[in-house]
C-alpha cells in the first residue's frame, strides 16, 4: 500500500527540533522563537518588538550590532538566547551601550558635584535669610515709619499750599487787619490815643487790608476762570 505524505507514519517521525534537547529561554515567546533557524518569513520578532513602542534603531547602530553577532557560532547565538548572564555580558560589550553608560556616569558625577556645591552654599543661604529677616523686622520697620511720617508731612504741606488754603489764609489775614482797624478807631473815640498817633497807624492798616483784598479778589477771579 502506498503511503502518502502526511500519513500517520510520516507524522510519527520526530522532527529535528523536537529531537534536540529543549532549553528553557528567559526571553518572551516572541523573542525566544527566533532561536529556530531564521527564514525570510513575515512572523519574525521584529514586528513584535516594534509594537512595544521601542525607539527605532539607526542603520549605524544596527550595523554595529550585526557586526558583533556575525562572527559568532550557532551555539554562541543559542547561548545568548538561553543564558541571561551571557546576553547581559554581550549587551554591555556593545559600543552603543558603553557610550550610554559613560554618558550616564558623567551625568551622575555632574549631578553629585552640583549637589555638593549646593550643600556647601547652604550655610551662607541660611545666614542671608537671617539677615533679611532682621532687616524686615527692624531696619525696614523703622524706614517704613519714617516714610509714613514724610508722606504725612508732604500731604500737609500740599494741603497748606493749595489755592483754596491760600485764599482761606488770605481771608483770615484780611479779617484780622479789619479787626485791628476797628480797635484802633475805638481807641480814638475813647480818647485813648491822640489824632497824630491814630492817623499813620490807621492808614497803614487800611493799606494792608485793601492790598490783601485786591490779591484775594484777583485769586478768586483767576480760579473761577
Amino acid at each position: 500500500m502506498f503511503k502518502f505524505w502526511g500519513s500517520q507514519e510520516q507524522q510519527d517521525q520526530p522532527r529535528p527540533e523536537d529531537a534536540a534537547p529543549s532549553q528553557q529561554s528567559w526571553y518572551p515567546t516572541s523573542v525566544s522563537s527566533s532561536s529556530q533557524p531564521l527564514t525570510p518569513t513575515r512572523t519574525s520578532s521584529t514586528p513584535n518588538l516594534s509594537s512595544r513602542g521601542s525607539s527605532p534603531v539607526s542603520p549605524t547602530e544596527a550595523a554595529g550590532v550585526i557586526a558583533s553577532l556575525k562572527d559568532k557560532s550557532v551555539d554562541e547565538l543559542r547561548k545568548l538566547l538561553s543564558d541571561k548572564d551571557a546576553y547581559h555580558q554581550f549587551f554591555l560589550s556593545l559600543e552603543q551601550v558603553k557610550d550610554q553608560n559613560y554618558l550616564r556616569g558623567e551625568l551622575r558625577k555632574e549631578t553629585l558635584q552640583l549637589s555638593r556645591e549646593n550643600m556647601e552654599k547652604e550655610p551662607r543661604m541660611v545666614e542671608l535669610r537671617n539677615q533679611c529677616r532682621i532687616i524686615r523686622t527692624t531696619e525696614l520697620a523703622a524706614a517704613q515709619e519714617r516714610l509714613n511720617e514724610l508722606e504725612r508731612q508732604k500731604e500737609e504741606t500740599l494741603k497748606s499750599r493749595s489755592p483754596s488754603s491760600l485764599l482761606q489764609r488770605l481771608q483770615e489775614a484780611m479779617n484780622k487787619t479789619e479787626e485791628e482797624s476797628e480797635d484802633l478807631h475805638k481807641q480814638l473815640l475813647n480818647s485813648e490815643i491822640d489824632l497824630g498817633t491814630f492817623v499813620p497807624k490807621y492808614k497803614k492798616l487800611r493799606n494792608t487790608y485793601h492790598r490783601r483784598a485786591l490779591v484775594h479778589l484777583a485769586a478768586k477771579t483767576s480760579s473761577i476762570s
